[in-house]
């Protein structure tokens, strides 16, 4: 029998049941003074940006609007805005800080669409690299992430403050 370790997927399993409240996200929206610890990537007038913690590959962000709101059709118009507009850019800030090949961009729509989290409208957003599904995810169901979370965080979070300040300077 082969073995395969992955000691921090305790910390997922101990976290379940034992949450704050029912919405991490809303918990994050609440804490602005812990948004590194959360892993909290930036925020907008309307929208929040997090790493998801417990990742299949790395660079998988996560956009949603700062409202508890479950469903695209529930914001208004300048949440909708304000979501796209974060949406582009995180796709800029993972274009540079990872320069994959390609990117998942998707939200999960009810528990039937996959949502782990069906209450607090998110969208993924996932870095994709030719060859990323190696032999091991064929053959054994498994993932291996190159890179730790914490250094995926803060490559984002570099090309984030890169665009927003070229942005900035662009506008004076």
């Amino acid at each position: 029998m082969r073995i395969l370790w992955a000691p921090w997927r305790i910390q997922y399993i101990r976290s379940i049941g034992t949450k704050k409240s029912q919405c991490f996200i809303c918990d994050y929206v609440r804490a602005p003074e812990d948004d590194e610890r959360n892993l909290v990537l930036y925020r907008s007038k309307h929208s929040i940006v997090l790493m998801n913690a417990f990742p299949y590959i790395n660079g998988h962000v996560m956009v949603a609007p700062l409202r508890h709101v479950a469903n695209l059709e529930d914001l208004t118009l300048e949440e909708g805005a304000d979501l796209f507009q974060t949406l582009q850019l995180v796709v800029r800030a993972l274009k540079l800080a990872f320069k994959p090949d390609g990117l998942n961009v998707g939200v999960n729509l009810g528990r039937a669409a996959g949502a782990g989290l069906e209450k607090h409208l998110h969208v993924h957003v996932i870095p994709r690299w030719i060859g990323d599904h190696n032999f091991i995810s064929t053959l054994a169901d498994t993932r291996v992430i190159g890179q730790s979370l914490r250094e995926a965080y803060e490559e984002i979070r570099k090309a984030m403050r890169t665009i927003l300040r070229e942005e900035t300077e662009g506008e004076n």
